[in-house]
């Protein structure tokens, strides 16, 4: 899978979405179409991340280890590569060297 560098004609939500005392930041915005997405960096840290709607978190740079709610398993993503994240659900992310950059696709 290709990374993602751009999106065209979109509204950005420029107040930022600061998560973690600062280990998580983002920003929303929305596609012509109407499609929601956001951009973000998580910071070297172990987090919990919470979903009301299922997400695909593709990712641009970095990497992190995941570890979905109820599994053992930690997995590896890195730039190129991307995991879903069913609606009511979370999941672990361990980011340990660098900062992880991601593109949250919603729904």
């Amino acid at each position: 899978m290709a990374v993602t560098d751009k999106f065209d004609n979109v509204a950005l939500t420029t107040k930022a979405n600061v998560y973690f005392d600062g280990k998580c930041v983002s920003h929303g915005f929305v596609l012509a179409d109407g499609t929601r997405k956001s951009v973000g960096v998580v910071l070297p840290s172990s987090l919990t991340f919470g979903t009301a709607a299922p997400e695909i978190m593709e990712c641009v740079g970095g990497r992190c280890k995941v570890r979905m709610k109820g599994e053992e398993e930690w997995r590896t993503y890195t730039a190129g590569e991307s995991f879903s994240v069913p609606g009511d659900a979370s999941f672990d992310i361990l980011v340990e060297d660098e900062p992880f950059h991601y593109i949250c696709h919603y729904g």
